[in-house]
C-alpha cells in the first residue's frame, strides 16, 4: 500500500489555508489529516521523545481512517548529536511512545534522518550499527543526505539488516545524494523536501525558509514514478511518501498532487488551498456534488 502525507500537522501559517480560521468548536488538525491522507510524518518526536499520553491521543483522533498509519523522526539525540555515546536511558525514553503507535499496529516507520554533514566513514556506518541494535523491533527506515551514501555495498548492508533506505529529492549541490528509486526493506520510503537552494544552507535560515518551495507537476511526475517503482519492487511491503516543503501548506498541496499522480484518482482538498493554490491542485481536484435542486 503507499500512503501520502505531509510532515507535521500544526503549523501556524496553515490556518485559513489547510485548516479553517477561526476553527470550529472541536475542530482537531489531526483529525482533519486522517480525513485527507492515510499517513503523516511526525516531527515533534525529533526534539523530544514521544509521550506515551501523547501517543494515545493521537491513535484516538486518527481510528476513524483504519488505513492511517504514523511514522516519526528519531530524537536527535540518536543523529544530531552525536559527540558523546547514548545510554541505555536515552534509549528506554525514546522507544516508549513509539512502542506504543508500534503496538497498536500504527507505526509505519521510525525516520532515522542525519544531516548532509553526516558523511559516509567507518565511525558513521559503525553509529548506525548501533542504532540498528538498539531499536531492534522496529521499522527503521535511514535519511542520509551526503552522496558519500551512494555505494551499491552499503545498499547491500542496508538489505542485510532490514534497514529501509529513504529516498530523497533535496536542493542540489555539490556531494548532495541525488533522486532514487532504492528498495531495501519492507518499507519503502520517499521524502521530499522543497528544492529552495537559496535557503538550504543559509545561515541563520529559519526552517519554514528553508523549506519553502511548491512543486510543479512536472518537477513532481518522476517521484511518481519513482513511488511506483518502489512499490513494485518484490520486497516492499508498503511504502511512504512524506511532504516536508511545508510552508503556508505547500506540502499538504504536493502530497495531494502526487497522491492523484499515483493512484490515478482525483483527491479532495481543503477549499482554503483551492483558493491559494487554484492552478497547481485544480487538475487533481475532484468536483465537488452539485448541490440538490
Amino acid at each position: 500500500m503507499v500512503r501520502f502525507g505531509p510532515a507535521g500537522w500544526t503549523y501556524k501559517d496553515w490556518e485559513g489555508l489547510v485548516y479553517p480560521k477561526p476553527k470550529p468548536k472541536g475542530f482537531q488538525p489531526l483529525e482533519a489529516m486522517a480525513s485527507l491522507f492515510d499517513a503523516v510524518e511526525i516531527n515533534t518526536s525529533f526534539y523530544q521523545p514521544i509521550r506515551p499520553h501523547n501517543a494515545h491521543v493521537w491513535l484516538e483522533r486518527t481510528e476513524a481512517n483504519p488505513h492511517f498509519r504514523f511514522t516519526a523522526k528519531l530524537w536527535r539525540r540518536f543523529t544530531h548529536e552525536r559527540t558523546s555515546p547514548w545510554t541505555a536511558e536515552e534509549v528506554r525514553w525514546a522507544r516508549v511512545g513509539l512502542g506504543v503507535l508500534h503496538a497498536a499496529g500504527r507505526l509505519g516507520a521510525v525516520l532515522v534522518q542525519f544531516p548532509w554533514s553526516f558523511r559516509n566513514t567507518p565511525e558513521s556506518r559503525d553509529w548506525v550499527d548501533g542504532l540498528v541494535g538498539a531499536f531492534e523491533g522496529l521499522p527503521l527506515v535511514l535519511e542520509v543526505r551526503h552522496a558519500s551514501w551512494n555505494e551499491p555495498s552499503y545498499y547491500a548492508e542496508l538489505v542485510e539488516r532490514g534497514l529501509g533506505f529513504v529516498n530523497i529529492d533535496q536542493p542540489l549541490f555539490k556531494n548532495s545524494l541525488a533522486p532514487s528509486a532504492r528498495a531495501t526493506a519492507a518499507v519503502g520510503y520517499v521524502r521530499v523536501h522543497g528544492r529552495n537552494a537559496k535557503d538550504w544552507f543559509r545561515q541563520g535560515a529559519a526552517p519554514i525558509e528553508r523549506y519553502d518551495y511548491l512543486y510543479s507537476a512536472g518537477e513532481l511526475a518522476p517521484w511518481a514514478g519513482r513511488t511506483k517503482e518502489i512499490a513494485q519492487h518484490p520486497r516492499v511491503q508498503d511504502v511512504y511518501v512524506i511532504t516536508n516543503n511545508h510552508a503556508r501548506g505547500k506540502g499538504v498541496v504536493n502530497a495531494l498532487m502526487l497522491q492523484a499522480m499515483v493512484t490515478g484518482q482525483k483527491v479532495s482538498a481543503p477549499e482554503g488551498l483551492l483558493r491559494e493554490y487554484p492552478e497547481a491542485l485544480g487538475p487533481y481536484v475532484r468536483p465537488e456534488p452539485s448541490p440538490e435542486p
